[in-house]
């Protein structure tokens, strides 16, 4: 009897514990053991036994031209994607909000690009952009335009592979608007249009405003996303050509899997982190803001 009435006055911890014990294995543990590494001298080629130096191996992370140029990179390619994911998920969602018919069938189309693996999406995109039988080439030559390099080429292929994450993740954006607009009450809509106001004054002032939260809670998703995108680009450049697409997330793998620089990777790892988060924090104050 004791030991139950013991049970009983700490089910509040023991209910929880399995759950707490599970964030901490699978996402405490490895944050604080990059972290850790981070400040060692790890090399697995070097024959170097293993040492912690503290910062010295943030410095020379830090003094690389690779890392600052991949850094560049990854502002680049999240700032594209993101700024058309979001406007381009908006105004599909404000289309589909209207009845028409079809209307169910737009919409089991917008799934198909996020069920497809990125492998899959990575061959037939780089057969898209092939520069002599692809189909882009091809459409640009049908207009008289000249043709591009793609993810050949170091100036486009930041843009090239913006437009498949574009193109694959722009439905998530879209649906998550669509669920919003769904629930937003129909009473400022009826008020305004009996004061006469206008369609593009409704919808800064009454829908944009509304759906606000909903909206920034998509950035903050994809925001995160993008900026730890690695399956698309490695499938279809390998952070080539050159290092002209490697980002932070490509350069760490590189410096892991290829150069057994596990030190310096989690200094790659560590700043990624830090970037993701600060990013995230951002979008959620401005999120706060709207919800006040």
């Amino acid at each position: 009897m004791r030991k139950s009435g013991i049970l009983e006055r700490h089910l509040n911890v023991l209910f929880p514990l399995p759950a707490v014990a599970f964030v901490v294995v699978m996402m405490v543990f490895p944050v604080l053991y990059t972290l850790f590494l981070s400040f060692s001298n790890w090399n697995l080629t070097s024959g170097m036994p293993f040492a912690l130096v503290g910062f010295r191996s943030y410095l020379r992370v830090l003094r690389e031209p690779r890392f600052l140029d991949a850094l560049g990179r990854t502002f680049s390619f999240t700032a594209l994607a993101l700024t058309a994911e979001t406007l381009l998920g908006l105004g599909l969602a404000l289309l589909l909000n209207r009845k028409f018919r079809g209307k169910g069938f737009m919409k089991l189309i917008l799934l198909l690009p996020l069920v497809a693996t990125p492998v899959a999406i990575g061959i037939v995109w780089n057969l898209f952009y092939d520069p002599t039988i692809g189909l882009a080439n091809y459409v640009l030559s049908l207009f008289g335009l000249p043709r591009q390099a793609w993810v050949s080429g170091a100036a486009t292929v930041i843009p090239s592979l913006a437009l498949v994450d574009i193109w694959q993740w722009t439905p998530m954006i879209t649906l998550i608007v669509l669920a919003g607009l769904a629930g937003l009450s129909p009473e400022p809509y009826e008020s305004a249009r009996v004061d006469g106001a206008t369609g593009p004054q409704i919808f800064f002032r009454i829908t944009l405003p509304m759906i606000a939260p909903t909206l920034l809670t998509a950035m903050i998703l994809r925001a995160i996303d993008v900026l730890k995108t690695f399956d698309i680009i490695y499938a279809m450049t390998g952070g080539g050509p050159g290092y002209a697409s490697e980002t932070l997330n490509v350069m760490a793998f590189k410096y892991s899997f290829e150069y057994f620089r596990m030190g310096q990777s989690s200094v790659v790892l560590v700043f990624l982190f830090l970037l993701v988060l600060t990013l995230s924090a951002l979008i959620m104050r401005l999120r706060r803001r709207f919800e006040l």
